[in-house]
């Protein structure tokens, strides 16, 4: 009996440490796995699609975000979550413990990155940024000119080029509806593809927000009167085409060259977008100032000096010539 006694106060002993010991490897566990993760700064990490949650896990601990990529997959295992880890690039904070590191990558709440498309561009020289963005995958073709609309896109990493042309295309359609159906009633041309050839001139002629509506005016005057537009950006589309930049003056030659886009040589507009304009040149084209205006030159500043008649724009002309010879002095 005496035996039997020490027997069962032996088992209980052992049932005792066995008990302390796995609570102390439960707490041991659980002190790593709410313990501060050992980056001290933000760390950017991408998860290839198709990965693992133990390529996961890895990929996390090789870039200092886990102290055990081990006990993560032991710990997203438990919780049920290893099934929601989703691919993407990944911004995990400072000092993110396991439980946090797993919201950001189960929440999906990947690096977004901002191209800007600068207004005024041609459908060419978007291409050619598009395709300088390493944050974007696949090939690109060329799109008609005129049908993107210049403005910041927000990407994830690994979106394809002709995905991103789609968005443009489609934000620049949803822009041009929205903005005819609020156009003035009285203007001289009928089809949205001729107020986006008219407001990529205006997109051309001026950098100067405030004076899109003044220069739409013009063109709009000059249109009304059956005059020709002879607007200088669309001589240089005639030359060099969706290149862009001439990169020197207008030659005299070239003024009086015939091309399909030389307003200074055709009647109304040139047959396509000389650009993309943006969303401002379109509404000015659409709803102009009130003026009367069918003439402007640079005024050096900037920006331009509009005049109703030919004798005022000549002085004007002069006054400009004038500073011109000042300037290179």
């Amino acid at each position: 009996m005496d035996r039997l006694k020490q027997l069962i106060l032996k088992f209980r002993g052992l049932i005792i440490v066995a008990a302390v010991s796995g609570s102390l490897a439960i707490a041991i566990i659980l002190g790593l796995i709410y313990l501060p993760g050992p980056h001290g700064v933000t760390v950017r990490v991408l998860l290839q699609s198709g990965a693992s949650s133990r390529t996961i896990a890895s990929n996390l601990a090789e870039a200092g975000v886990l102290r055990s990529g081990s006990l993560f997959r032991l710990y997203v295992r438990v919780i049920g979550e290893s099934v929601n880890l989703k691919a993407g690039e990944y911004d995990i904070p400072a000092g993110a413990n396991m439980p946090a590191v797993l919201r950001v990558v189960t929440a999906g709440e990947i690096v977004l990155h901002s191209i800007t498309i600068a207004e005024g561009l041609t459908s060419m020289q978007i291409v050619k940024l598009l395709r300088d963005e390493d944050v974007l995958a696949g090939k690109v073709t060329l799109p008609k000119e005129g049908t993107l609309l210049p403005e910041t896109y927000k990407v994830a990493r690994g979106t394809t080029r002709s995905a991103l042309i789609a968005r443009m295309q489609a934000a620049q359609k949803t822009a041009l509806d929205e903005l005819w159906r609020r156009r003035h009633k009285n203007l001289p041309f009928k089809t949205k593809r001729e107020a986006l050839i008219l407001a990529s001139i205006v997109e051309r002629e001026t950098g100067v927000g405030s004076e899109r509506p003044l220069i739409a005016a013009v063109f709009v005057n000059r249109l009304k009167k059956r005059m020709r537009l002879q607007s200088d950006p669309t001589i240089i589309y005639g030359i060099v085409g969706g290149e862009g930049k001439l990169g020197r003056p207008i030659r005299r030659s070239e003024i009086r060259r015939k091309t399909p886009f030389n307003t200074y040589r055709i009647n109304g507009l040139p047959p396509t977008p000389i650009a993309n304009p943006g969303r401002a040149s379109i509404g000015a084209v659409l709803n102009p100032a009130d003026s009367k205006a069918l003439y402007f030159v640079a005024d050096g500043s900037g920006g331009h000096a509009f005049a109703e008649t030919l004798d005022a724009h000549n002085k004007n002309v002069r006054r400009w010539r004038q500073i011109e010879k000042q300037n290179r002095r």
